[in-house]
Order: structure tokens, then C-alpha cells, then sequence
């Protein structure tokens, strides 16, 4: 399974993805989910958003993309869910104490630079919207 931190992905470039995190969020998932299409990423992908980012892209599975609503804090609910997880996790994050706790219980881990070269021209950015 590969498990997308969706803040720490997001918050990685400093693009003026601030300025509206549900609309980073939606292009993220996006970008995800036609990767995911295009073979560039291999399911199951489950991409975990919180707080305003939440309102970007409704939970459910699409595009052979998973989408979770953290209901507090998403570093617990990325853990819960590497935990419950029935085949290996690689988690994507820079976030060094999640990394810990993911690799706590049987995970791996890469940063989002491995993600965002994956998503590459698979999926292309509306001019509008931002990453």
C-alpha cells in the first residue's frame, strides 16, 4: 500500500498551496489518481487529508485512489491505518517522528520528492490550480 501524507506532500513546495488548501488538496488527488490510471503508481494508494485540505476531495475510493478523512490529527489516523493495513505500507512523508511511528510497525518510508517524480507528466497541473 502506499500511504500519502497529503499535508506533508503538499507542503513540500513552497507554491502558495496556503492560500487554499482544499484547492492544493483536489489537484494533489488529482495527480494522484490519474497516476494511479497511467500505471505510474500501483494500487491500493490510500492519500490521507486533514483539516481544510479535507474539503478538497470527498473520502471514498476513485481512480484506484482511496481518500481519508483524518478526523484530528492526520499523523494518527496515517499510523492507524498502517496498522490496520493487510499488505506492506510505504508511507510518503518527510515528517521524521511519523516516519518512526510508521516504520514502528512494519513500514517503510520515502519523501515526497519520490511522489511528485512519480506524478511527473502522468498527470499535469491545470494552469489555475496549484501543488
Amino acid at each position: 500500500m502506499l500511504l500519502i501524507d497529503a499535508a506533508n506532500v503538499v507542503g513540500s513546495r513552497p507554491d502558495g498551496w496556503w492560500r487554499d488548501r482544499a484547492g492544493a488538496a483536489r489537484t494533489l488527488v488529482a495527480r494522484i489518481r490519474s497516476a494511479t490510471e497511467a500505471g505510474a503508481l500501483t494500487p491500493p494508494v490510500v492519500v490521507v487529508l486533514e483539516g481544510a485540505a479535507r474539503r478538497g476531495a470527498g473520502e471514498g475510493v476513485a481512480g484506484g485512489v482511496t481518500v481519508v478523512h483524518a478526523a484530528g490529527e492526520g499523523d494518527d489516523t496515517l499510523v492507524v491505518v498502517a496498522t490496520d493495513a493487510n499488505e506492506p505500507v510505504v508511507l510518503v512523508s518527510a515528517d521524521r517522528a511519523l516516519g518512526d511511528r510508521c516504520r514502528a510497525v512494519g513500514g517503510d518510508v520515502v519523501g515526497p520528492r519520490w511522489l511528485l517524480d512519480r506524478l511527473g507528466s502522468c498527470a499535469q497541473t491545470p494552469p489555475d490550480a496549484r501543488l
